[in-house]
């Protein structure tokens, strides 16, 4: 039987510099993984990045981070290339890249779309594909995405529709990659309590999101708090295995399928 524990595992983490990326390099340098590679996007980030690699190492896992944007299949080749010669092969690689645009249909402009292709759907193939080729036999491999998957709602075209594509990369993912015995899931979060949320919203949507779920009252701020998300990871990563090919919703009841 195949060992599902996180402990004396060697993870990648896309975007694990600060926020939800960053605590969950934490959590899972705390619940024994040997080594963690952190990726973060730009050099504004570098100074958090150092903060999560000090705590990763502080819990008693290697850590080693590397800096790139990763809207070029090139970079995300590199970016395993790198991980695989300074720590060896993942047995677990998370992305939790991605990129917020709000703003009605009519107005997004070429360059915004292909830009939002780039970050939400480009890099998430890729990084799919190069988990492929690279994680371990019995490996785990999760995507962030979003809760808007399951909503119908306005001003969120160019997000939520350049995410939507991660959905099938996972399933077709997993049924490629399942005889190797690698799971593949990705998750969608509610709106999270970040810096992301707060510059997309105005006051009268943040208050909407604020209230929107069913369990909004019992969160510090009525948004999903990256703290809610982190264990899902943990579990879909470990022994959660056997859920494979799925996008799982984790809001509080802020929407489903």
């Amino acid at each position: 039987m195949a060992d599902h524990s996180i402990k004396g595992k060697t993870v990648l983490i896309a975007g694990g510099g600060k926020n939800l990326g960053g605590l969950i390099a934490r959590d899972l340098a705390a619940h024994g993984a040997k080594a963690i590679a952190i990726h973060y996007n730009s050099p504004a980030s570098a100074a958090e990045t150092e903060a999560t690699l000090a705590a990763v190492r502080a819990a008693g896992s290697e850590a080693v981070a590397f800096q790139a944007d990763l809207t070029s299949a090139a970079a995300v080749e590199k970016l395993f290339a790198d991980m695989i010669a300074a720590i060896g092969r993942p047995d677990i690689a998370i992305n939790t890249v991605g990129k917020v645009l709000k703003k009605p249909f009519t107005d997004i402009s070429e360059g915004e779309y292909d830009e939002m292709t780039a970050v939400n759907s480009k890099t998430a193939f890729f990084f799919l594909k190069e988990a492929g080729k690279h994680v371990n036999d019995n490996g785990k491999v999760c995507t962030l995405v979003t809760s808007l998957l399951g909503a119908y709602t306005p001003f969120y075209a160019a997000y939520a529709g350049t995410k939507a594509p991660v959905e099938h990369f996972t399933r077709a993912a997993s049924k490629e990659f399942g005889a190797r015995g690698i799971s593949v899931t990705a998750i969608g979060p509610g709106p999270m309590d970040t810096p992301f949320f707060y510059p997309a919203e105005e006051a009268d949507a943040q208050a909407y999101h604020k209230s929107a779920a069913a369990l909004s009252a019992f969160t510090k701020t009525g948004l999903t708090d990256i703290e809610d998300i982190v264990p899902w990871i943990r579990m879909l990563v470990s022994d959660g295995w056997w859920m494979t090919g799925q996008t799982i919703l984790v809001n509080g009841g802020y929407t489903t399928k």
